[in-house]
This record gives C-alpha cells, sequence and structure tokens, in this order.
C-alpha cells in the first residue's frame, strides 16, 4: 500500500455533488462572540443547504430575516486507507419566512433527532471550496542517465 497521500482541489459543481451525497454536516457560527459548531443534518436545494433547527437553536436569533455569515462543512472519510474529501461552503445564513416554503422542507428533511423542526435556515454559497485527498501514484518508466 502506497501512504503517501497529496490533496486535490475539488471543483464547485463537484463540492455540491459531494455535499449532496452525504446527510450530516458541521455548521459554524458565532454565539455570545464566540465560535460555535454544530453537528446537524442538511438537503442540498441547487445551490443552497437547507437545515432543519430546533426549538431554541443558538442559530435561529443571529440568523433572522436579515442572516447571519456561517460556515458549513461536510465530509467522508475512509479511515482505514486514509482517503476522503472535506468540501466548505461559507455563506450567509437566513430563517426561511414562507410557510408554504417551510412546510415544503419540513416534508423533505429527515431530522436525526425526535421532535418537530422549529424553523428552517438556508445557507446561500458565496465560496465554495473542497479537497479530496488521494494516494500520490508512484512514478515509473524513469530512465537513470550515466553519469
Amino acid at each position: 500500500m502506497n501512504d503517501e497521500r497529496s490533496l486535490v482541489e475539488l471543483s464547485r459543481a463537484e463540492g455540491w455533488r459531494l455535499l449532496a451525497s452525504v446527510p450530516v454536516g458541521r455548521l459554524v457560527f458565532t454565539n455570545q462572540a464566540l465560535p460555535a459548531v454544530r453537528l446537524v443534518n442538511h438537503l442540498v436545494n441547487r445551490d443552497k443547504i437547507v437545515i432543519g433547527l430546533t426549538p431554541g437553536a443558538a442559530i435561529a436569533t443571529s440568523a433572522g430575516t436579515e442572516g447571519t455569515v456561517v460556515a458549513y462543512e461536510a465530509d467522508a472519510l475512509d479511515l482505514s486507507e486514509r482517503l476522503g474529501w472535506s468540501v466548505v461552503v461559507v455563506g450567509l445564513a437566513r430563517l426561511v419566512a414562507g410557510d408554504d416554503e417551510v412546510e415544503r422542507y419540513r416534508s423533505q428533511l429527515r431530522p436525526w433527532l425526535s421532535g418537530a423542526t422549529a424553523d428552517i435556515i438556508t445557507i446561500t454559497s458565496e465560496l465554495v471550496t473542497g479537497y479530496r485527498l488521494v494516494p500520490v501514484e508512484p512514478v515509473t518508466g524513469i530512465s537513470r542517465a550515466a553519469v
């Protein structure tokens, strides 16, 4: 097994495809002037991430309808092979205000926690970055010149 690894940058489209392939990620935001990270489940709707919030979720107050800047990270890792990918979206998180839109998202989300989803936020995609951790291919066919 080759133990050498390298990072390959993902395109924006590949980042979105990979985000849509996993059900959970990490929401990074500011709570009472300090960084906060929450593990949440999500769905991808075109160029937005949709997250259902539990009652009293800290992000709901700061997001509001005006929005707040957040980061969202999701990944998939193979710990035994030391391979995988990670995608980060930086954008504006806003509470979804329209009743029809809220109900539509509620019907699509599959919360991992019991109980009703209180609010829904969407995260726009101002910046999408990602990397895939891949094995370094061995170099073959190198000829040695006489010295």
